[in-house]
């Protein structure tokens, strides 16, 4: 046989195996992944839901999808384990470049610094009320100033329809009048034919 025919052949078969070759690869990772999980480790399972482990076992997987909420998964649910910074920015939104979630909080050591604190906080109440009125005054100006403006608006308008019909009943007053006089105009006009026509006989 001649090696120019068979030569599709033999790329079809490498590409073939180039392939198998990289998906057992794949496999052999997400395997190793699903054994390396410890309890305590965040989880994205293949139907996308992000969860916490809690027990490991041969086939199966315990984990809390909510707080006091366990299920059974199978291991090869298990789509990747995820790094405790990214599974607690996915999950609770804490973002791992943010200096004040990573530090703990200080616990006072004398109980003044507690009264102090909440004075604090009743101070920054009261100075949010306070804001929060401003905040509703200038919306009320605001809204007085529109209306304000509006009524002058309609005042304007209504002053120039006045005008308006002032001016039409004026016109009509004037085509009144010229109607009368024309037919003064017409009365007169027949009794000096009357008058000429009695002065000719």
């Amino acid at each position: 046989m001649n090696i120019v025919t068979l030569l599709p052949f033999i790329v079809l078969i490498g590409a073939m195996f180039l392939m198998t070759r990289s998906a057992k690869n794949k496999q052999r990772q997400a395997q190793q992944m699903r054994n390396d999980m410890q309890p305590g480790s965040g989880v994205r399972t293949i139907g996308g839901m992000y969860a916490t482990v809690k027990e490991v076992h041969d086939d199966t997987v315990l984990l809390e999808v909510a707080p006091g909420v366990h299920a059974i998964y199978a291991k090869n649910s298990v789509g990747a384990v995820l790094s405790d910074a990214e599974y607690n920015h996915i999950v609770h939104g804490i973002d791992p470049d943010d200096e004040d979630a990573t530090d703990t909080p200080v616990v006072p050591d004398d109980a003044s610094s507690l009264t102090e604190s909440v004075d604090a906080d009743g101070d920054s109440a009261d100075k949010a009320v306070e804001l929060e009125k401003t905040d509703a005054l200038e919306k009320a100006d605001t809204v007085e100033k529109a209306d304000d403006a509006a009524e002058k608006t309609d005042a304007v308008e209504k002053t120039d329809a006045v005008e308006k019909a002032d001016e039409a009943d004026e016109a009509d007053v004037k085509k009144i009048d010229l109607g009368k006089d024309d037919t003064v105009a017409a009365a007169t006009s027949e009794d000096d034919k009357r008058d000429g026509g009695t002065d000719a006989k």
